[in-house]
């Protein structure tokens, strides 16, 4: 394993007083949510992707599912009231969020945008999500996730 080290995300979470797991993983490059789960053990229904969008209206959307799932652009627009949604292109990810693939978490974006969780978050004590770089992920509770950025939940996947 790689030695830790604090990510904006994990400093976000401690200066708001927020209880968090910390994983890492050795990797350099974006790997797939799947072997993300695979590597540390967890669950992937426990294990979630933060994914960007862009609406018709050209408003930005954060989505953020379990990694065995994938996100229903159908769906995902109904429930932000858009006509339809896309994903972002990879190459406007950086600039808009921060952040790069494979390391995008929905905490410490460079702006807020409405976030919708996947509804099966509710079932877990905790999610585990991306640290904001890739190898590191934190786990964080529903109720304290809720103090650092608004979110909903809804049934947005396949």
């Amino acid at each position: 394993m790689k030695k830790q080290e604090k990510t904006n995300v994990m400093r976000t979470l401690d200066q708001k007083k927020i209880p968090y797991k910390s994983y890492t993983y050795d990797t350099e490059v974006a790997i797939s949510g799947m072997e993300v789960a695979t590597i540390l053990g967890q669950n992937p229904n426990q294990v979630f992707k933060t994914l960007v969008t862009i609406g018709a209206s050209k408003k930005n959307y954060v989505f953020v599912v379990p990694v065995c799932s994938e996100l229903n652009l159908k769906k995902a627009a109904k429930a932000v009231g858009e006509k339809s949604i896309e994903m972002i292109k990879s190459k406007e990810l950086l600039p808009l969020t921060g952040y790069i693939h494979g390391g995008c978490s929905p905490i410490g974006m460079k702006k807020l945008f409405r976030t919708v969780l996947h509804k099966s978050a509710e079932e877990w004590d905790a999610i585990i999500f991306s640290g904001g770089k890739i190898g590191y992920q934190v786990e964080v509770a529903l109720e304290n996730l809720k103090k650092v950025i608004p979110f909903e939940l809804n049934d947005i996947c396949e």
